[in-house]
C-alpha cells in the first residue's frame, strides 16, 4: 500500500502539470469572453441601449415583424422560449421548490 502511494505521490507533480498544461489556454479564452460579454453596461453604452429599444418599439408599432421570415420567427421563438425555461429553473433554484415558496 505504502509502494502504491509514494508511486502515486512521485507522478502527482507530473499529472498536476499536464493538467494545467492542458487547460490555461482554455481557460485564458474562457476569461477573455467572460470580461467582455459579463461586464455591465458603462455609461457610455445607455444612448445606444435607449435606441435599440426605441427601435424596437417602432418596429413594433410599424409592423415589421410582420415582414419576419420563418426561420428567423422560429429562432426568436426558441431564444424567447430558453430564456423563460431559465429564468423559471432560476427560480426553482431560488426558492428550493418546484411547487411553492416555504411561508
Amino acid at each position: 500500500m505504502a509502494k502504491a502511494l509514494s508511486g502515486l505521490a512521485a507522478k502527482a507533480p507530473g499529472m498536476i502539470k499536464g493538467v494545467v498544461d492542458y487547460s490555461t489556454p482554455k481557460l485564458n479564452t474562457f476569461w477573455h469572453y467572460a470580461r467582455v460579454e459579463l461586464a455591465p453596461p458603462t455609461p457610455a453604452d445607455i444612448p445606444k441601449i435607449t435606441s435599440g429599444l426605441q427601435s424596437l418599439v417602432k418596429s413594433a408599432k410599424t409592423g415589421k415583424w410582420q415582414q419576419v421570415t420563418v426561420k428567423e420567427a422560429w429562432l426568436n421563438t426558441l431564444i424567447t422560449a430558453e430564456i423563460a425555461f431559465w429564468f423559471f429553473v432560476g427560480e426553482c433554484i431560488g426558492k428550493g421548490s418546484i411547487v411553492g415558496y416555504k411561508v
